[in-house]
């Protein structure tokens, strides 16, 4: 349960962007480089690095072609600890699963900004080759920052079966800078073919409102910056989103909603009122040493467990559906 502390801390470091009077708990997470151990292998090829792990269990043993799926995790960059869970649980059920790093890794950017695009793209093209895959089905799964990014990969892939955006946002945001430049403005997080994309910037701090205010109050500008929004009517892919509506780091209900509805009937929503930031996740006990970090970005941990507990439930059946 350690990684839930560590991603909490993550998350919170974006109190940068707040005056550096309200910034002083802020605490930079360490960077993990987490080992996929004997389920998986590094990969360092084709300017990309992360954990890959082949499909296993029953269903890959019937030695058919599998899915296979992009896993993005959010702010705290690099490769968690928690992500490799989580790629090990979707490996188990048969899937092929990249976890990858966008920045934060050895010789990658220390900063959340300007990630290109076709890094991603790139890495879906390096799953597609790899041996017992069917590149006809693949899929994404992000959470937080990793969701914004999985909705914008899903708007620009046709090809793509099956998407997860936990917690996401529906519109484009600055970066996310690690180095303690208190009171700098970010630049855009994202860019294709060498440009920048458009973002939203980040609203007024609102002490009362915590750092959630800085997105709330930022989407209140949304109409003067309609390029930020992402295109998911061009979208393909079935979308499945997944929220906790007392989310302290950001509205990521509302902007659940606001994907959903711009994608149409190919998405749906799993809503969680007890739950938070973690609502979405490899399933928790509640005799973990670390439970109650469930309850760190909003939610309480028994409300946050149990919606990780329903949500990955969707999540198996949504894949199984979408990947047919």
């Amino acid at each position: 349960m350690r990684e839930y502390g560590r991603l909490a801390l993550a998350i919170a470091g974006l109190a940068v962007l707040a005056p550096p009077a309200t910034a002083q708990s802020f605490a930079v997470p360490p960077v993990q480089m987490a080992e996929p151990g004997d389920a998986g292998r590094r990969i360092g090829e084709d300017g990309l690095i992360g954990n890959w792990f082949p499909p296993a269990g029953p269903a890959a043993a019937a030695g058919t072609r599998r899915p296979a799926i992009l896993l993005l995790g959010g702010s705290e960059g690099a490769l968690s600890a928690s992500g490799v869970r989580m790629a090990r649980a979707l490996s188990a059920m048969g899937y092929g699963v990249l976890q990858l790093s966008y920045f934060r890794a050895p010789g990658q950017s220390a900063s959340l900004e300007l990630v290109p695009l076709e890094l991603f793209d790139r890495a879906l093209g390096w799953i597609g080759r790899q041996p017992g895959i069917d590149r006809r089905r693949l899929g994404v799964i992000g959470i937080s920052k990793g969701g914004e990014a999985a909705l914008l990969i899903a708007s620009r892939n046709k090809g793509l079966r099956a998407v997860i955006a936990g917690v996401p946002s529906h519109v484009a945001w600055p970066g996310v800078v690690w180095d303690g430049a208190w009171g700098a403005t970010p630049r855009p997080s994202w860019s294709t073919g060498g440009q920048p994309l458009p973002v939203v910037p980040y609203g007024a701090f609102d002490a009362a409102g915590g750092i959630r205010s800085v997105y709330d109050n930022g989407l209140k500008a949304l109409a003067a910056h309609p390029g930020a929004v992402i295109p998911l009517e061009r979208a393909r892919a079935r979308i499945l989103l997944v929220c906790g509506e007392a989310d302290s780091l950001w509205p990521g209900c509302p902007m659940a909603r606001a994907a959903a509805a711009r994608a149409g009937p190919r998405a749906e929503v799993r809503a969680y009122a007890d739950a938070g930031h973690l609502a979405f996740g490899v399933p928790v006990d509640p005799k973990s040493p670390g439970f109650g970090q469930l309850a760190s970005l909003g939610g309480t941990a028994e409300g946050n467990a149990a919606a990780r507990t329903d949500s990955w439930a969707r999540a198996e059946a949504f894949l199984a559906e979408a990947f047919k």
